[in-house]
């Protein structure tokens, strides 16, 4: 059994900053690839960044340059680094990652979700 847990989420003003974490526990072999995600009302599900094995990263175009994801393995925790902040950027955000449980068992986790609101 494996858990995501985030936090950090909260109101900020527009050009503030706010910082995401998500910890892995549970039964980890090994971890490939955390991601955050995000919902806003009314749109689909996007990818904001991921961070691959060797800290290969990734983002959403809207980001780049504002956003800046990072991971510990040593904690089985990724970070979401979000500066410059837009209301556009306001959503639910959701952590994922993919998870060895062992050598051949590669399992998709999600964590529950954490609310940014960008507002004045």
């Amino acid at each position: 059994q494996v858990q995501l847990v985030e936090s950090g989420g909260g109101l900020v003003q527009p050009g503030g900053s706010l910082k995401l974490s998500c910890a892995a526990s549970g039964n980890i072999f090994g971890i490939d690839t955390m991601a955050w995600y995000r919902r806003a009302p009314g749109k689909q599900r996007e990818l904001v960044a991921d961070v691959r094995t060797g800290a290969i990263t990734s983002y959403l175009e809207s980001v780049k340059g504002r956003f800046t994801i990072s991971r510990d393995n040593a904690r089985n925790t990724v970070y979401l680094q979000m500066n410059s902040l837009k209301p556009e950027d306001s959503a639910v955000y959701y952590c994922n990652a993919l998870i060895y449980s062992d050598y051949v068992r590669l399992g998709n986790y999600w964590g529950q979700g954490t609310q940014v609101t960008v507002s004045s």
